[in-house]
């Protein structure tokens, strides 16, 4: 056999430093990246000082030895760029937020450091601390910094979990045409995540502005890049899918200025996604003012050979050599950085009674805040018109089925909106998908209909990127079970966002899933997520039972600043309703439940197929039940004030469940209902649900596994008794 070696079709090259790399920076730009690289140095040895002293609670991820790659990527990026970062991200974070503060031809030669700096540097560190001046209240800390105003949208403490959203910044730069670029900050143990290639691919696929950032600083904690994967060239890991890699020597900021510069002008030629990866490293260990050698796993000259080539040192050297400064004015630099960190320390931490120091108590957040901003306060829906179902006086209706209400409801709230983007895989095939919820948006809106790889945490993180950054985005998982693929960016993302970085944050995420088990799809694609989500209270989640409340309940959600989960049960598709033909632009607001049967028996608590099902079983036995479709089914957005009326009358409640009794949702309706009206109950509460089996591919063990019709009769009459 014969071979003939491939090329790929991008370059993968190493940045080379040249005299001509130097003269294209301006003097006082480097004297303020030298600035910088100095100020996150000091502002780091001092939160360590803090943190040995116990003043910092939580881990110091500190990037001694790593700052010269992250001022020197930020000194060629615009406030309008965005970025993200990891855990450990002072120091991208502070040149971020420096550079959006710094006056117009500020020169640190001579100009007083700006009030605008100095109060970066206050905030960053009151955030640090956990204190209410911070960008999030206290609330992120030193993991989570974001603001937004100069391009920081958020920093992450799941490892690769923010390479999604860089991806979906950059999806809603590209559809505004912007011209701006996104990037995202992560290392080398990130780069062995999946979420990283999902991401990567995604923004090759989609031919995204952004640049993947990779600072190697060769441990993921305590584990050697040549541990964790057989190639340790990193910036090659995107040639396969088509990104340009470059590496670059990251302890050395203006080769890196460079090379940022070249791939952002690269990407304004040819839009494309970029890899760097620059070679740095964290002279201590991952948390703490101790260095690696300390725990064992490097050895002091390894450490030494690294100092040597100190980015503080070095560029000043280079400044020197230059004759950019005088090694005489460096005091004076020392001098006025320690003023900045020492100014804002004193401003957060006094004197303690008895001795040492505190935290200024006056500035720790009021424990009784501890909830607020886990979602919001839904004001953005205030202006919308709210219609029931069609009734005396409404306007003229027309049947409709189910299905067809999910993909109208789509087309219409796209015309509306052009923030609105679709994704999910097959979605723009199949004349609708696989299950016709996009039918007709492929021939409106081509563009902003995105069919995906199979890639469940890539595209969900992308597009929770995406509604970070300005767009309203609809993901599409085809089936609940396949959630679980996207479970980092669906829970540890989503539904903490708004909470986590101080409630601000707006989170204008959709995601639908279609139950549809009793369809013979087996064990893997037959759950109901919902109690899955249930557990996360920053989202809310809807279960439409009509075509009139799919709609209104759809423009609830695509309006609303909240991530909001769409359940589409498949056993309602086929089902008709009226709709009103002429005016679809109304919701059904959350939280408000619907009487699908009234009664005076007992209460029945259901949802989505379970109400006919339930309708089913009462007129079945006889049994006067009041049936109350929840609609809204998030346990901190339910009706309780209907149920609470219903249970006046009734005084017996059952709660009917077609679901698994895993993922069920009983529990908390059952505890709540206890807590509510008790004194109201004159029987249990009793519950129906499926059983404890996932429902398999067998017709008999599969309904069994199920709660219908027959089970919710035992139910009511369980109740009754």
């Amino acid at each position: 056999m014969k071979t003939v070696d491939l090329r790929p079709e991008v370059s993968w090259s190493r940045a080379v430093e040249t005299e001509a790399d130097w003269k294209a920076v301006p003097a006082a730009e480097l004297r303020r990246i030298y600035e910088q690289i100095l100020l996150v140095r000091r502002f780091e040895e001092n939160l360590l000082a803090l943190s040995t002293e116990g003043l910092l609670h939580g881990p110091a991820h500190a990037s001694i030895g790593q700052e010269g790659a992250a001022v020197g990527c930020m000194s060629v990026l615009h406030s309008q760029d965005k970025i993200n970062g990891t855990h450990r991200m002072h120091h991208q974070f502070l040149a971020k937020a420096l550079n959006h503060a710094t006056p117009a031809g500020y020169d640190p030669h001579g100009d007083a450091f700006a009030p605008a700096m100095q109060d970066v540097v206050y905030r960053t560190l009151a955030e640090i601390l956990g204190l209410t001046p911070g960008y999030g209240g206290g609330r992120g800390g030193s993991m989570h910094l974001k603001w937004d105003a100069c391009g920081v949208l958020g920093s992450n403490a799941i490892v690769g979990g923010n390479i999604p959203h860089a991806a979906g910044y950059a999806l809603a730069e590209k559809m505004r045409a912007s011209g701006r670029v996104a990037v995202a900050f992560f290392g080398d143990g990130a780069m062995q995540n999946g979420a990283a290639y999902e991401a990567m691919n995604l923004a090759a696929l989609y031919r995204l502005p952004v640049i993947f950032f990779c600072e190697n600083n060769l441990y993921a904690v305590s584990t050697h890049v040549r541990e964790q994967t057989a190639e340790p060239r990193l910036s090659g890991r995107g040639i396969a899918l088509g990104i340009p890699g470059l590496s670059v020597d990251g302890m050395n900021p203006v080769l890196v200025r460079a090379a940022v510069a070249h791939a952002k002008q690269a990407i304004a030629e040819d839009p494309r996604p970029w890899l760097i990866e620059a070679e740095t490293y964290r002279f201590l260990h991952q948390s703490g003012p101790l260095p690696g050698s300390a725990f064992g796993y490097r050895d002091k000259e390894e450490e030494a050979a690294w100092r040597a080539r100190d980015p503080v040192t070095q560029m000043w050297a280079q400044l020197v050599e230059r004759r950019i400064v005088a090694d005489a004015d460096r005091p004076r630099y020392d001098e006025r950085v320690a003023a900045a960190v020492d100014a804002a320390t004193a401003r957060l931490v006094e004197a303690a009674p008895g001795g040492g120091r505190r935290l200024v108590p006056s500035l720790w957040p009021d424990p009784a805040t501890v909830e607020h901003g886990i979602r919001g306060d839904l004001s953005e829906l205030a202006g919308a018109t709210a219609r029931e179902q069609a009734g005396a006086g409404a306007p003229a209706a027309k049947a409709m089925k189910f299905v067809d209400a999910i993909s109208l409801a789509a087309r219409e709230a796209m015309k509306r909106d052009e923030r609105i983007v679709i994704l999910g895989e097959d979605v723009h095939h199949l004349r609708g998908g696989t299950a016709g919820a996009t039918k007709g948006v492929a021939e409106l809106f081509p563009e902003r209909l995105l069919g995906t790889p199979i890639c469940e945490n890539g595209f969900t993180g992308l597009a929770l990127g995406a509604a970070l950054n300005g767009l309203r985005p609809i993901v599409e998982i085809m089936y609940p079970d396949f959630a679980l693929g996207a479970a980092d960016q669906l829970f540890n993302q989503a539904g903490k966002v708004r909470h986590m970085f101080g409630g601000a944050a707006t989170v204008p995420l959709v995601v639908r899933s279609r139950v549809s088990a009793g369809s013979g799809y087996g064990s893997q694609h037959s759950m109901d997520a919902s109690g899955l989500f249930a557990m996360y209270p920053g989202w809310r989640i809807v279960v439409p039972t009509t075509p009139h409340d799919y709609i209104g309940l759809f423009n609830a959600a695509v309006r609303c600043d909240d991530p909001v989960l769409i359940v589409e049960h498949q056993s309602l598709f086929q089902t008709s309703g009226p709709v009103t033909a002429d005016d679809l632009d109304y919701i059904v607001p959350f939280g408000r439940a619907r009487i699908a049967r009234a009664g005076t028996a007992c209460t029945v608590l259901t949802y989505g197929g379970g109400v006919l099902e339930a309708q089913a079983a009462a007129e079945a036995t006889g049994i006067d039940a009041e049936i109350i479709d929840l609609r809204t089914i998030d346990p901190t957005g339910l009706d309780w004030d209907c149920v609470g009326r219903s249970l006046a009358r009734t005084h017996r409640l059952l709660i009917a469940e077609e679901t698994t009794r895993g993922t069920a949702l009983g529990a908390h309706l059952i505890r709540r209902a206890q807590e509510l009206f008790f004194d109201e109950l004159d029987h249990e509460i009793v519950h129906t649900s499926g059983t404890h089996s996932s429902p398999v591919v067998s017709k008999v063990l599969e309904r069994a596994a199920l709660a219908r019709r027959e089970e919710f009769a035992a139910g009511l009459r369980a109740v009754m008794a």
